[in-house]
């Protein structure tokens, strides 16, 4: 069985720390790297549910898309619920590993898995300069509005479902998409020339003012929604690697819902 300082460093072959941007967190959050490791959990939060999921499944090792510890702290105690999971995961001998904008930049990465769950033709990253995001092309014409019903239906449910900016009736041959957080990438989907731009946490006046420039359509999708695909990308490549090196590892993909919107209702006040 590998030891989990092999195993992570494949993972940070996959998706180089020097990439991540220099604010965030990744790496080994906890775990001893002389451990051995057998099952594998892959999620795009590391909290509570993913962590009992992580002990009920007999997992060695949570991979995370985001970071546990964005900021630094100075306790992990029980009683915070951040410390809370450092102390489930240790008292079980679960090792954490982050993979966050070094895994937004790679070459596959987030948006490539994006892409792929909405069988959209990846054409070139959205930034060359740093690999965000991706510029796809439809293999026919859709309306936007069709275009966001392709979302809704290839990317997991949500309470918040999908939103859309623009003429839904606008037709959409050339989209870019970018998981995550995007409304500041209107400028380069703008400079891409593509007709939407499908993304996250889109926000009132980037979109308001988004529309009013250019006809470009916007379709927002919850933020864990437009993640959620890569877990099963990266989950492919650690077997692929898990098959080459004979490791024999058991790979998961936690299909926990952790986006943490619970609701959605339609606004019906008069004016």
């Amino acid at each position: 069985m590998p030891r989990l300082s092999e195993v992570t460093a494949e993972l940070d072959a996959l998706w180089p720390p020097e990439r991540a941007e220099e604010w965030d967190a990744v790496g080994t959050v906890c775990g001893d790297p002389g451990a051995e490791i057998t099952r594998v959990l892959f999620a795009v939060d590391p909290v509570r549910e993913i962590a009992e999921e992580a002990v009920a499944l007999g997992a060695d090792l949570i991979v995370a898309h985001h970071p546990l510890y964005l900021r630094g702290t100075t306790t992990v105690a029980a009683s915070h619920f951040k410390g809370r999971v450092v102390h489930t995961l240790i008292t079980h001998d679960i090792a954490l590993h982050v993979a966050h904008t070094n895994a937004d930049t790679a070459d596959p990465g987030v948006s490539d898995a994006l892409a792929g769950a909405l069988d959209l033709r990846v054409t070139g990253p959205l930034v060359p300069e740093n690999g965000l995001g991706r510029i796809c092309e439809l293999d026919h014409p859709e309306t936007l509005g069709e275009f966001a019903a392709r979302a809704a239906a290839r990317l997991p449910a949500t309470a918040q479902g999908i939103r859309v900016a623009g003429d839904p009736d606008a037709t959409v041959r050339r989209v870019a998409v970018s998981g995550g957080s995007g409304d500041g990438l209107f400028g380069a989907a703008r400079a891409a020339g593509v007709d939407a731009f499908l993304t996250a946490d889109l926000r009132h006046h980037p979109v308001s003012e988004a529309v009013q420039q250019t006809p470009l359509g916007l379709v927002d999708a919850a933020h864990w929604a437009t993640e959620w695909p890569w877990c099963e990308q990266a989950a492919a490549q650690l077997d692929a690697i898990s098959d080459r090196r004979d490791w024999n590892l058991r790979v998961h993909v936690s299909k926990t819902v952790t986006d943490p919107w619970s609701a959605h209702h339609i606004s019906g006040a008069p004016n």
